[in-house]
């Protein structure tokens, strides 16, 4: 096949037509795999007078400490020092924020549960294999089961204690094909 075009009007130049297929993945770096979590503070305490002194009391503690050390350091590990004061006052006056437990079913099983398939699907981005495929799919497949085990746990424990008002709006809050079951 052939590609006509037309260049400034005048000049007819002829193409082959290039067909490709192209499959594309996400490829993950081996430093995206080893990231780790930054803590997060519980800013909302600044706000507190006393708790707003007692921060500014720890800063200015840790950095006249700062001032007594050696001026010829490198600027990278002067940084480091400074950065890691920061975050050592602001954990002990602050302390550290709490996630909000949205779903009552989900517990610290659960959580392993999610880092185990986080760490096969990351396995399976770095290498496609075959039997990191399958892999992932068993543990995707374990992952489901437990949770779906962990929510009817939370609904029958919640259907025997708590009013009908209550267990509606459990089972509301529930995936779509999960039945709700009075024992």
């Amino acid at each position: 096949m052939y590609c006509m075009c037309e260049v400034l009007g005048e000049l007819i130049v002829m193409h082959y037509l290039v067909i490709a297929k192209v499959r594309e993945r996400l490829a993950v770096g081996k430093q995206a795999a080893q990231r780790f979590e930054r803590q997060k503070f519980n800013w909302r305490k600044f706000n507190e007078p006393k708790v707003r002194e007692q921060y500014q009391i720890e800063i200015t503690n840790r950095f006249a400490a700062l001032e007594n050390l050696n001026v010829d350091e490198d600027v990278n590990m002067t940084w480091e020092n400074i950065k890691e004061n920061i975050q050592n006052s602001a954990k002990e006056s602050l302390g550290l924020h709490e996630l909000k437990q949205n779903k009552p079913w989900f517990d610290a099983e659960c959580l392993g549960f999610l880092d185990q398939r986080k760490q096969a699907k990351m396995q399976w981005i770095q290498d496609p294999s075959q039997s990191n495929v399958d892999i992932l799919n068993n543990v995707r497949r374990e992952v489901s089961r437990y949770f779906r085990r962990a929510k009817l746990r939370n609904l029958k424990l919640t259907v025997r204690s708590k009013t009908l008002r209550t267990c509606i709006g459990v089972s509301m809050t529930l995936r779509r094909g999960t039945s709700l079951y009075v024992i």
